[in-house]
């Protein structure tokens, strides 16, 4: 037990993890199990699991996924030679990026095409940065530290033009330092009019900052593969709070050591599900309630993929005419089916939550 627990609003899915999430659930609940996806949904243990449990198969490879099989792919882009090859074979591929990857992917082509040196600021390793890098791979450095930004501008000729891009999921202040740096090479510095940085990751940041300075203890729920969860507990302890805990659920809560005097500020990083955040504030017990702390509206939605739309178009279009001819040999009057009630599949999609579904 604890004394009191601030819960950060907003906290846990952004909109391209809750399309993401529902993308996949459509897919495999309305397929033939296997379902494949092509590396991690999103960077999130239970997320992942859970679709396990589903019947959802996470490859590594599109030379995995057999021919005729349904395909996504995942929220954190995939480089282009992948996207066409997953569409090889008869496969279905469904591209679940999240769209402020894919503004990233636009602007690295288009600097690409007009001879620019991109710097990109991510995470050597992560999907986000190989599948951004994958989009113009002779022109793009990735770097973490001025000491990698040394490196490859030591490579550019004096009349170079450079472009600063970023990972989507960075810290603020990560991103922030490396422009500076980047800016006080290259006064003429291309970066993007709008930010990079995912709108959601920025929130989250926000909201965090606000709980440092009312609470003694914070808790990130999220995992150890995921950027924005990490940006989470490194913004956390950058801000002088000196207990810090990440966790994946309320399992871990037993290896944080709290004190029933403890004011415990909770987050959550944006692939973590809502039920597993409630299920930590329960498990918390705090014996002088919860507190939600509301740092800034987010209410951005981003609709179901282009090819799953089109997709369950489809399905629907079939169906009906399995019925309309099935009524016909019947001699039975055809009901007719407006069009626009086979093209609304997803049109109360946006009320749906994500979290429920993974539940169910």
């Amino acid at each position: 037990m604890v004394k009191k627990t601030y819960l950060a609003q907003p906290r846990g899915f952004c909109a391209g993890v809750e399309m993401a999430i529902k993308a996949l659930s459509f897919l495999s609940n309305t397929f033939e199990k296997p379902v494949y996806c092509y590396h991690e949904i999103v960077h999130n243990r239970i997320v992942v699991e859970r679709f396990e449990k589903k019947g959802v198969i996470f490859v590594n490879s599109v030379d995995e996924v057999p021919e005729g099989a349904v395909v996504m792919l995942s929220a954190h882009g995939t480089a282009p030679e992948i996207v066409s090859k997953s569409n090889d074979q008869n496969r279905i591929s469904v591209n679940a990026v999240c769209p402020l990857v894919t503004k990233v992917h636009h602007e690295a082509k288009t600097r690409s095409k007009k001879e620019y040196e991109i710097l990109y600021v991510g995470h050597h390793g992560h999907d986000e940065a190989i599948g951004t890098k994958a989009v113009a791979p002779d022109n793009i450095h990735v770097i973490e530290n001025e000491e990698q930004l040394e490196a490859a501008v030591a490579k550019f000729s004096p009349d170079t033009k450079v472009a600063l891009l970023a990972q989507t999921t960075l810290a603020v202040e990560e991103w922030q330092e490396m422009q500076i740096l980047a800016k006080n090479k290259y006064p003429d510095l291309w970066t993007a009019s709008r930010g990079d940085l995912c709108f959601a990751t920025t929130n989250r940041q926000i909201a965090l900052r606000q709980l440092v300075q009312i609470s003694n203890a914070i808790v990130v729920i999220g995992s150890i593969n995921s950027s924005n969860t990490l940006a989470l507990e490194k913004v956390a302890k950058d801000q002088g709070c000196e207990r810090v805990y990440r966790i994946d659920g309320p399992d871990d809560i037993e290896l944080c050591e709290f004190n029933e005097d403890d004011i415990v500020g909770v987050t959550a990083g944006a692939s973590a599900p809502e039920d597993i955040v409630q299920a930590v504030v329960e498990k918390l017990n705090a014996r002088e309630g919860i507190e939600i702390i509301d740092a800034i509206e987010e209410d951005e939605y981003f609709p179901p993929p282009r090819e799953l739309r089109e997709l369950a178009t489809d399905i629907n279009y079939a169906i009906a005419n399995i019925f309309s001819n099935r009524q016909k040999e019947l001699n039975v009057e055809v009901e007719e089916i407006s069009e626009e009630a086979l093209r609304t599949v997803f049109k109360n999609d946006r009320l749906m939550n994500a979290s429920d579904g993974l539940v169910a």
